[in-house]
């Protein structure tokens, strides 16, 4: 399984570029949104990565981010969503985009895609919305990963060692912490978010998805 790609952005077409990695080149399919954050020709260029394979089919499809990369997965599980599908929803709204969709259940928005119907908008929101707090959480982990990173690389040596385990939280903290992150990513203002997952705790919740589930179920107006 390729699951990243770092290498030479050497070609570009409407839906795929071409990657050099030491003199092989890997055909990668990306979204809109992808194509458009990327380098010039020539430029280094990182993409996370899934392998479609089928009897007669090899693809590549790349993501800036993990996370955009678990939303792809987790599209493809939707019965009618095929990568095609997968990647125009992704390209219209993100990653973030696709999260506040599902948190708030619009499927107009995610029906905005090409090639995506409103049918197919309601399966995607029916069948992902109870699965989609675990790669939310994900996100905010990832994220709140990147910003402990950013505040600690001044540090050197001991010093740095000891910023990174102040500013990681510990057990039920720790899943608290990767809720409010995805739900701040959403949009939401964090004294609310605070607020919701404070009480989601209250009540039980202790994985990070399940306290995301609990705290929209707060917040998102039914």
């Amino acid at each position: 399984m390729i699951g990243r790609l770092a290498g030479r952005l050497e070609y570009r077409a409407a839906d795929h570029v071409l990657i050099d990695v030491r003199g092989v080149g890997y055909v990668v399919f990306v979204s809109d949104r992808v194509m458009a954050g990327l380098p010039p020709l020539g430029q280094a260029v990182a993409l996370y990565t899934d392998l479609l394979v089928r009897e007669d089919l090899l693809q590549l499809f790349g993501f800036a981010t993990l996370a955009e990369k678990e939303w792809h997965r987790l599209l493809m599980s939707v019965q009618g969503v095929g990568a095609k599908a997968s990647m125009a929803i992704l390209g219209a709204l993100g990653a973030d985009g696709l999260s506040r969709a599902l948190a708030l259940g619009d499927t107009t928005a995610i029906s905005r895609a090409k090639g995506v119907g409103p049918k197919t908008a309601q399966r995607v929101v029916l069948e992902l919305k109870d699965k989609a707090p675990g790669v939310m959480a994900m996100a905010g982990r990832l994220a709140g990963e990147a910003v402990i990173e950013a505040d600690a690389a001044p540090l050197v040596g001991h010093q740095a060692g000891v910023a990174r385990q102040r500013s990681v939280p510990a057990g039920n903290a720790a899943a608290q912490a990767d809720a409010l992150s995805a739900l701040v990513n959403l949009g939401y203002g964090p004294g609310d978010a605070a607020a919701a997952v404070a009480q989601a705790a209250g009540e039980g919740a202790a994985e990070p998805a399940a306290l995301i589930r609990a705290a929209l179920k707060r917040m998102v107006p039914q």
